[in-house]
């Protein structure tokens, strides 16, 4: 008896320590993703003073005689505040979709565009590149078949028999096979000296289109995603239980995964229609983060969202300030992304 309570306690203890550690991790990303900002802003090439910075910024709310130039504050507001703000959001909404997608079908290898939603963003946004839209119509045409090609996907997997997890992930194969083979053949058609290197471009994945208008737009959807996400975190580490086990202690573990993969998919689909494809994010960083705070999804949700605007605040301002011409985003995670998943594939087996 004496031994038992011993090791209740020894227990009890070592979970206070290993929560009180996790915490520290979330503050600790909370801050660099705070200094990451404050960075950014000075970032560019257009020299930007801390003086000045903090100058424009206070000149919002309190009488300050200007003492920078009207183009320095256009550059702060209406360019960097807008890139920042939305590579913030790209990255916690790529990275917690793939959080969220690896606890629901119980895959390491799940990421944000295993349901097609990638695929339908591409195909709608050369679509509507073929039809010389303007930027806004190609990311709203981006949103919507995204959230189509999910719908088709989900309406397949409906129809097939057997377990209905893997019957959801083999229609999403299918269809983005489909809606990829669409976009090979708007590219076929498109015109060579202008809207081909337009769609290839957007393929490649950029944060350069981001504006106001364009942060405004996809914000709410992302938020409808990421709050119950955020919300159901701890859920998710009864899904990782199971069914059987889901429901003994309350659960419906199909509405509640059901519900994960609509929010996963609306963030999805919201960062696609405005950053293009930009892989790994969602595969690597839930991961990352796995190493920091564990599996607990409580920690690991948090986490996954800190990491992912760090990481993709990262990548953006080296994109842009690496070389004379811009890199598109999708190569600079594609290089820190393809040796990762070497990695998966060859490492021991690990729980989810």
């Amino acid at each position: 008896m004496q031994s038992e309570r011993s090791a209740v306690k020894q227990q009890a203890a070592e979970t206070i320590q290993n929560n009180t550690h996790r915490r520290s991790v979330l503050t600790g990303l909370a801050l660099i993703l705070a200094a990451a900002v404050i960075l950014s802003f000075f970032l560019g090439r257009y020299p930007v003073s801390p003086s000045e910075l903090w100058g424009i910024i206070a000149s919002k709310v309190f009488p300050i005689e200007p003492y920078w130039t009207d183009l320095m504050e256009k550059v702060v507001f209406n360019v960097r505040l807008p890139r920042i703000a939305l590579a913030c959001l790209v990255g916690c909404c790529l990275a917690s979709a793939g959080a969220s997608y690896q606890g629901i079908f119980q895959n390491p290898m799940a990421a944000p565009d295993i349901l097609g939603a990638s695929a339908g963003a591409a195909f709608g946004a050369a679509v509507a590149i073929l039809n010389d839209a303007s930027g806004l119509v190609i990311t709203l045409s981006a949103f919507v078949f995204s959230l189509l090609t999910v719908m088709l996907v989900y309406c397949v997997s409906k129809k097939t028999r057997g377990s209905k997890v893997l019957g959801l992930i083999l229609s999403g194969i299918m269809v983005s096979s489909l809606f990829s083979a669409g976009t090979s053949f708007v590219k076929l058609v498109a015109d060579p000296g202008d809207q081909l290197p337009a769609i290839t471009y957007w393929l490649m994945g950029s944060l350069s289109g981001a504006t106001r208008q364009t942060v405004g737009m996809v914000f709410i959807p992302m938020s409808l995603g990421l709050i119950p996400m955020f919300l159901l975190r701890w859920r998710i580490n009864v899904l990782t239980l199971g069914d059987a086990e889901a429901r003994t202690m309350g659960i419906n573990a199909s509405r509640l995964r059901g519900i994960l993969i609509v929010c996963a998919t609306l963030v999805t689909a919201a960062s696609v229609s405005v950053s293009g494809m930009i892989g790994w994010v969602g595969l690597v960083i839930p991961h990352l983060s796995r190493k920091l705070v564990g599996n607990d999804y409580r920690f690991l949700m948090p986490a996954s969202m800190l990491f992912g605007a760090v990481f993709m605040l990262v990548v953006d301002n080296v994109s842009r300030n690496l070389l004379q011409t811009e890199i598109p985003i999708g190569i600079l995670t594609a290089v820190v992304g393809a040796p990762f998943f070497v990695y998966l594939i060859t490492r021991k087996e690990e729980t989810f």
